[in-house]
């Protein structure tokens, strides 16, 4: 389902682009009301069975773009009536982030296997003989049917059936999320235990009805531009190819020039630092103090590493992940700037509201909120003019690579390799949060020892991150390309590397 755009992905952005719209322009904050009419025109119904329930999901989306909490369908009020709570340049996400809006949930069956009308009632039914619990049966007709208070949902009928007449069904967000936090609510409605979730965001761009969304601070950011604040963005490596093929590098920076940032900032300068940190650490540390080591950077794959392994929590990386470094480098340079992280990912928003890292980030984006500002602001990149300052050549080939995934080891490791030319390294990379907790399992088996663990929440790496745009392989291919143009490929060799030790203070 991801890359392929889809009348959901309309909804979301346009909802970025409405409530980019209100903030720029500013003014009487009361016509916020208007925006789910502007959106949803006329009386006939385009993706559900009435008008005014697409009015209501639109409004409540809405109120999320505002960094506004979710209100129940028996409370429900005009936006405008708390309009003043989003009118601030100071608002932090108040949890949860991640949010089901439960009348525009479709109540999807959880999962089940079904056999379906292909069913051929053949004489060998193979996928009776090999159900463990004698859960199917043959009706009158010779055709085969499930006993679903008997299944176990193991999946061996739906192998072994010649005639592939038997189907699995899931729910779209229960199986991207790699936590297993989507349970059902008592109308059989999904929601989250936030227990469980650690907010990568799979769940929101996999449910096809426009029923999950998170928290911005789209509203806020204009705000504090328009307060006359310095807002310095600092752009994560997989920015390159999200905004289209008129895009460049060099035309992002001057657009967002153009949006009201003071300056744009490659966060690869903080993956230089990151990695250089990390490469030490796992040449102290593994294997006489620590049986392996995990990668930082990604949060949801670090707090989930550390919330179903607590026992291997000191196996995590402690440097500093390349949006703080970058951030406090940026802030010792400007003491009076805000600071703004624009990315591919949800739960950057998480790890910015972290007590120990509200005083160096102050905003986080993703790039869908970051292209409703380009549209509410009609910016034309194959129109933009850039000049000398516009180039972006801070940082290295390996510190952009962190956006693909294997990127983050295969530039500790060649980090190493600087260091410690002898040093061999093994490594393993979770794709997903499944595949990263299949790699945690080894590793407490004993099955890891010596190795350097890359995990990261989105399968396929940042580039795959719930706030991006365009398709996985279109922006990996463009990350490779930006990677191939930097000044220098190794980490080892960035001009920043002094300053490692003025931001860990």
């Amino acid at each position: 389902m991801r890359g392929v755009h889809s009348a959901v992905d309309d909804i979301r952005r346009n909802v970025f682009t409405e409530v980019a719209r209100l903030a720029y322009e500013g003014g009487d904050l009361s016509r916020v009301d208007t925006i789910p009419y502007k959106m949803i025109q006329g009386e006939v119904a385009h993706h559900r069975h009435d008008v005014f329930l697409e009015r209501a999901i639109v409004q409540e989306r809405v109120r999320l773009a505002l960094g506004m909490n979710l209100q129940p369908a028996r409370e429900q009020m005009p936006l405008s009536a708390a309009i003043h709570e989003a009118d601030t340049d100071q608002k932090f996400f108040e949890e949860p982030l991640v949010n089901i809006i439960p009348f525009a949930c479709n109540a999807c069956p959880p999962k089940q296997i079904r056999i379906t009308d292909s069913c051929q009632g053949c004489i060998s039914h193979p996928c009776m003989n090999v159900c463990p619990k004698d859960a199917i049966y043959l009706d009158k007709d010779k055709h085969c049917h499930i006993d679903q208070d008997k299944c176990i949902k193991c999946g061996k009928c739906f192998n072994q059936c010649p005639y592939r007449a038997i189907s699995k069904i899931e729910r779209p967000c229960a199986a991207a999320c790699g936590m297993d936090a989507i349970e059902s609510d008592e109308l059989g409605r999904a929601k989250i235990n936030y227990d469980k979730c650690v907010s990568c965001g799979m769940c929101l761009v996999n449910c096809p009805f426009a029923a999950i969304a998170d928290k911005s601070q789209i509203f806020q950011i204009i705000t504090a531009i328009k307060h006359k604040e310095a807002v310095i963005a600092c752009v994560a490596p997989a920015f390159v190819g999200q905004f289209g093929k008129d895009a460049t590098p060099a035309k992002i920076k001057a657009a967002m020039r153009q949006l009201g940032f003071a300056d744009v900032v490659e966060v690869a300068i903080g993956a230089d630092l990151c990695t250089v940190e990390e490469a030490h650490d796992f040449l102290e540390n593994v294997p006489d103090k620590l049986p392996f080591m995990g990668t930082s950077c990604c949060p949801a794959w670090s707090v989930m590493a550390k919330k179903l392994f607590p026992q291997f929590k000191d196996c995590i990386s402690m440097a500093l992940t390349p949006m703080v470094i970058t951030a406090r480098m940026v802030k010792k340079d400007h003491p009076n700037a805000r600071i703004c992280f624009i990315g591919p990912c949800a739960a950057k928003k998480l790890e910015a509201n972290r007590k120990s890292v509200r005083s160096d980030v102050d905003f986080v984006l993703t790039f869908e909120e970051l292209q409703g500002m380009f549209d509410a602001k009609e910016i034309d990149f194959a129109s933009i003019e850039v000049g000398p300052e516009d180039n972006m050549d801070e940082g290295t080939g390996m510190g952009r690579g962190f956006a693909v995934g294997g990127g983050v080891a295969a530039a500790v490791v060649e980090a190493i390799h600087h260091i410690d030319p002898d040093r061999e390294v093994k490594i393993e990379y979770g794709d997903g949060l499944r595949e990263c907790r299949k790699m945690m399992s080894m590793a407490k088996a004993g099955k890891r020892n010596g190795y350097l663990l890359e995990g990261m929440a989105c399968p396929g790496g940042c580039v795959a991150g719930a706030g991006t745009i365009r398709p996985v392989k279109e922006t990996a291919a463009s990350v490779e390309r930006f990677k191939q143009e930097a000044p220098e490929m190794s980490c080892t060799t960035s001009p920043y590397l002094q300053r490692l030790e003025e931001v860990k203070e």
